[in-house]
């Protein structure tokens, strides 16, 4: 269905931008992922929500962090790009500023579900680590655009940002190269910077996309052992998903009708 949304979006002449803030804000309403409705909990019991957007042409971006009463930060993340001369807002200056600008804002009983409760009610036994959500897209003027949202590690400390709202970690899009949206062990994704490290390979070296990523994911962050795994787009339409893990989510829809949905390797 979130598939389906964005391909709508970008099939009736709409961007890039518009398809990955519509596609994440879906996931975001539902439930069954680890952003917006469906958030993990901190270690103290609270939600806090990152997510961040950015465009290709003009390497315009937005992103929030550590919020709690907004419905949807994708869509704050993409005010703050839009409205704002800064990147990256956080905590309660960002939940503001999505309040002046009209965004949905929440009380924070909002996110609580059970299965998120539950799952740190495991984990503060276990230590089992969560995923995100994200889109990259294309669109027919070939603007590239990325969108991440999520909950953060279960069981995070109070405060803790992960890669999703660092622009170039978990979020990145170029037109001269691709859009990337990563999931993982966040900390090592801030450390190799490795939504950009991808897009680095592609300009620099003249790297395929495929290769590109496979580098940065299946030998630099193996080596480093972070966990985690990236969707990808180019400007040419050719999609790339990779991950180092048993499994991650995913979908995908190209321009020739060609269409994916995929859990294992």
């Amino acid at each position: 269905a979130a598939l389906n949304k964005g391909i709508a979006i970008l099939e009736n002449g709409g961007t890039s931008l518009d398809a990955v803030e519509q596609v994440v804000r879906y996931l975001e309403d539902c439930p069954l992922f680890n952003a917006g409705k469906g958030a993990v909990f901190t270690h103290d019991g609270r939600n806090e929500l990152d997510a961040a957007i950015m465009e290709g042409s003009e390497l315009r971006a937005g992103a929030v962090a550590g919020v709690g009463d907004i419905k949807n930060p994708i869509s704050t993340a993409r005010l703050v790009m839009e409205k704002s001369p800064h990147v990256l807002m956080v905590g309660k200056g960002a939940s503001l500023f999505a309040q002046q600008n009209g965004a949905e804002m929440v009380d924070s009983s909002y996110f609580y579900t059970e299965g998120s409760w539950k799952e740190l009610q495991r984990i503060l036994e276990s230590e089992k680590k969560m995923g995100t959500v994200g889109c990259v897209a294309v669109d027919k003027h070939g603007n590239l655009a990325a969108a991440t949202s999520t909950g953060g590690m279960s069981n995070k400390r109070y405060g803790r940002v992960g890669d999703v709202p660092i622009i170039g970690a978990g979020t990145y899009a170029n037109n001269k190269t691709c859009a990337v949206s990563a999931t993982g062990h966040g900390e090592f994704f801030i450390r190799y910077t490795v939504a950009h490290d991808i897009s680095a390979l592609m300009e620099y070296k003249g790297l395929s996309l495929s290769n590109a990523a496979d580098i940065v994911v299946l030998d630099k962050l193996v080596k480093a052992k972070g966990d985690g795994g990236i969707i990808a787009v180019d400007t040419k339409g050719n999609v790339h998903l990779a991950f180092n893990t048993p499994s991650m989510l995913r979908a995908y829809a190209k321009a020739n009708g060609e269409r994916g949905v995929e859990i294992f390797k």
